[in-house]
Formats: C-alpha cells, sequence, structure tokens
C-alpha cells in the first residue's frame, strides 16, 4: 500500500503559548511532554465561522456545508488516533475520499483530530494500566466534542479495551469498531471467522465477546502463531517497516485457521492491512480500518445521529 500523506488539525504547542487564534484551546491530556491543539475554528463557504459560538456545537449553518443531496448538514467527526499514525493517518484517507465519493466536487470530511505519541500510549499498554490509559482516552474524546466533534471514532482496534470508559465520557455517537466489522462479516454470510490483532485483542474478552455477541464464532491463533502475529506488529508494522517475509508468516497462520474451520479473516488491528492485502487470501477478507472508516463517513452524512 503506498504512503499517503496527510494534514492534522491537531499540531503540537509549547506549554504556556497563547493560541494563535480565536477558537484554538491547548489540551493537556494528561501525558508527559506535549500540549496538543485541537482548531474548533472550522471553514464554511462563506469564511471562517466558530461553530459552536453562532450556531451550535458541530454544526455548520444549514446550506453552507451540505450534507448528502446537497442539503442539510454534515457532522464533525472526532477521530483519536496516532495508535500508531502508520494506521490513522489511513483512516484520514480513507474518510475523506467516503466523502468526495458521497458528495462529489471538492467536499471532504470535516474532522477534528488528536494524534497521541504511540510509545507513551504503548507503555500503558506493557504495563497493563488500563484505568489511566481510559482516563487518558477519554478526556481526549471528551475535549474533541468541546471542539465540535458529534461523533467520535478510535482509530484502533486494541484501545476499544478502554472503550466504556470512552463512552461514559462524551455525549455524542461513538463508532465501535468490533460492531463496523461484525455487521461487515453477518452481511456476507460468514459465521465462523478468525481474528488477527495483537495478543490483548486476541485474548481479551473486549473484542471477542462483542463480536461473538453478535452470533459470530471467532477463532484465534494458537502459539507460537498467536505471539508472531502480535510481534510483527509492534516490532515492524507501527514502525513502518513491511517485510515481504512477515506476510508470508501471515498467510501461513491464516491457512491453518482455515484448516481450523475459519471461513473469514479479520484483520484485527488496524496495521494489518498495511501487510496483508485483500488479494493476499482467497476467502473474505475483513480490513477493520477501512470498515471503520466507511461507517464513519456514513455517520456524517446521516440526517440523525445514532440514538444512544
Amino acid at each position: 500500500m503506498p504512503r499517503i500523506e496527510a494534514v492534522h488539525v491537531g499540531v503540537p504547542v509549547q506549554r504556556g503559548v497563547p493560541a494563535a487564534a480565536p477558537g484554538v484551546g491547548e489540551l493537556d491530556d494528561g501525558l508527559p511532554g506535549e500540549s496538543h491543539r485541537v482548531a474548533d475554528v472550522v471553514h464554511s463557504l462563506t469564511g471562517d465561522v466558530d461553530v459552536a459560538a453562532s450556531h451550535g456545537p458541530g454544526r455548520y449553518p444549514m446550506g453552507q456545508r451540505p450534507g448528502a443531496g446537497g442539503q442539510g448538514t454534515m457532522r464533525i467527526v472526532g477521530l483519536l488516533g496516532g495508535m500508531s499514525w502508520e494506521s490513522s493517518i489511513e483512516y484520514e484517507r480513507l474518510i475523506n475520499e467516503g466523502v468526495r465519493r458521497e458528495l462529489g466536487g471538492t467536499h471532504s470530511a470535516d474532522l477534528v483530530i488528536r494524534s497521541f505519541d504511540f510509545a507513551a500510549i504503548e507503555s500503558l499498554q506493557e504495563r497493563g494500566d488500563w484505568e489511566e490509559a481510559g482516563r487518558i482516552l477519554a478526556g481526549a474524546a471528551r475535549r474533541l466534542q468541546e471542539s465540535g466533534a458529534e461523533v467520535i471514532v478510535l482509530c484502533t482496534n486494541t484501545m476499544h479495551v478502554v472503550a466504556p470508559a470512552i463512552e461514559a465520557a462524551i455525549d455524542v455517537e461513538f463508532l465501535h469498531l468490533a460492531d463496523a466489522t461484525a455487521d461487515a462479516v453477518r452481511r456476507v454470510g460468514v459465521r465462523r471467522v478468525a481474528l488477527l490483532g495483537t495478543r490483548y485483542t486476541m485474548e481479551q474478552d473486549f473484542y471477542r465477546g462483542r463480536l461473538e455477541g453478535h452470533g459470530l464464532e471467532v477463532l484465534v491463533p494458537e502459539e507460537p502463531d498467536r505471539t508472531l502475529v502480535h510481534d510483527v506488529i509492534y516490532d515492524e508494522l507501527v514502525r513502518g517497516v513491511v517485510e515481504e517475509r512477515s506476510r508470508g508468516a501471515y498467510l501461513e497462520v491464516i491457512d491453518r485457521l482455515v484448516d481450523r474451520g475459519a471461513e473469514g479473516v479479520i484483520a484485527g488491528c488496524t496495521e494489518i492491512e498495511l501487510l496483508v492485502r485483500p488479494e493476499d487470501v482467497d476467502l473474505p477478507y475483513f480490513p477493520t480500518t477501512r470498515l471503520h472508516a466507511e461507517a464513519a463517513v456514513a455517520a456524517a452524512l446521516a440526517a440523525e445521529p445514532e440514538a444512544r
């Protein structure tokens, strides 16, 4: 997959430096080092407007930023990314492409983004400090909402372990990645599906259990395959390294899961899509980044938000 460059609206700033423009505030999520700005000043077709102050949180004036069919509004999507940025940059590309596909012309998605330093998040994962990780991500999600986001997307499978903390912190729609994935699996009639991901995703119930709640039977690799899948993610993919030998090893893991009865394969880590492509496998393949991004496009253009 080619490397795609994207522009983030969240940019690092030094602590104590005043905001450069009205409507831009400093975020402090409790992580060491830099803090981040998230701009809640957005552009309408007539110029810069402070949406929250002028038209209510997260909304463009009617007719200035059309939704489907040229009427209504496009909802602002908040992205919690950087875990790792190798995959979250794909979220931005896919969501923007989806909005342009649906609306045409020069339309693009209306996004506010918080991109984390993954090293800090990875440290919490290794320590098993999910409570602190949940506090950090929940606070960031709340600040995205305060910046106008009406839909929150967590751009990582593994960190959905703290999805309950995020949902409890916000009053807007949260798009759970496992739900979007399960919907896609069921639409093609697959019931027994292989799940590849980090060790946390493959072994803990927060993701497998959510899939099983949709009526799916979930198969995960046995050892030593499970460790191999996990190690390739953290030693290579999140560092931007895509090795042909690792692709071959993953395909062998998939073959063994097919031998156990898998009817399809979920790329349950957003970086896996950088390694295993749909054309590499001979059975239904469910790339979670793309599925989640498509769900975000649908939510952004929906006339009414899903009931919480």
